[in-house]
């Protein structure tokens, strides 16, 4: 499996930044209020989705497919894959049935691969590793990981200081549920910051927003091989020095991780 392992992903998100290709002026992308356009392609769309948006259609909004797809004035739009409400990050979509067809397989069969950064202010019982174990339904739409391995969830993760009391983490699905990286996070004592379903609640401020970004992608398309990153637009924990910094620092644990594979 590439990619949490891969050098090149952190060397060319930190060689974007530094040429503002992940400022929210960057040329080549079209910003509004729900989303990104990362990239316009005959046979997929791919965009960054902002954090508290839906992907389904509320009560009062248009739903995410249907906003890009008229934007882009496309006849059809294919949701690849989904995002959680408050995650924001790299979101696929074919333009397409035999586009759709071909991205739904490679989903399917684990050869598209996303690695996902998430910020926890608790400490975690491991601070890198695979998290694994069945998930069950919990209470009012949670789920929760228990210790039995029918069906597990999969997640491989690594984690660096960001600054005191905050912990940044690199995550890479290995299946692929519902809330996996959430449930994974609490199972390690070190919920998503921001995340008012799996976090508990304190006194004091609420954070801006729930700290759990779809970072990376990579996938294959009629033979050919796609990778994009894109950094957080949103949220003051994702700016800044501090965390691009953090970012860095996860890199040789991540090349480490991989001559162990």
């Amino acid at each position: 499996m590439p990619c949490l392992c891969l050098h090149y992903i952190f060397m060319r998100t930190l060689s974007l930044r530094i040429s503002g290709l992940f400022s929210n002026n960057n040329p080549f992308s079209n910003t509004n209020e729900m989303y990104t356009l990362i990239h316009h392609h005959a046979d997929f769309i791919l965009v960054s989705k902002h954090p508290d948006v839906s992907f389904h259609k509320d009560d009062s909004d248009m739903g995410l497919t249907e906003r890009i797809r008229r934007d882009l004035g496309l006849e059809k739009l294919y949701p690849v894959h989904r995002l959680d409400r408050m995650t924001s990050g790299l979101l696929l979509f074919a333009t397409h049935r035999d586009a759709a067809r071909e991205l739904a397989r490679r989903f399917k069969d684990r050869t598209a691969h996303k690695i996902y950064l998430a910020i926890s202010d608790k400490r975690p019982k491991k601070k890198q590793g695979l998290i694994t174990g069945d998930m069950v339904r919990s209470r009012r739409g949670s789920w929760m990981l228990t210790r039995t391995m029918n069906n597990p969830a999969k997640t491989r993760f690594v984690s660096t200081p960001l600054v005191p009391g905050l912990r940044l983490y690199a995550l890479q699905l290995e299946t692929g549920k519902t809330h996996q990286i959430r449930v994974a996070m609490k199972s390690i004592g070190s919920p998503v910051l921001g995340d008012d379903r799996y976090h508990p609640r304190e006194e004091g401020g609420k954070p801006d927003r729930g700290y759990l970004h779809a970072f990376f992608l990579e996938f294959t398309l009629f033979e050919k091989q796609y990778r994009f990153s894109h950094a957080p637009e949103h949220g003051r924990l994702f700016q800044g020095s501090a965390f691009f910094e953090a970012l860095e620092a996860l890199r040789p644990k991540i090349e480490s991780k991989t001559d162990s594979r």
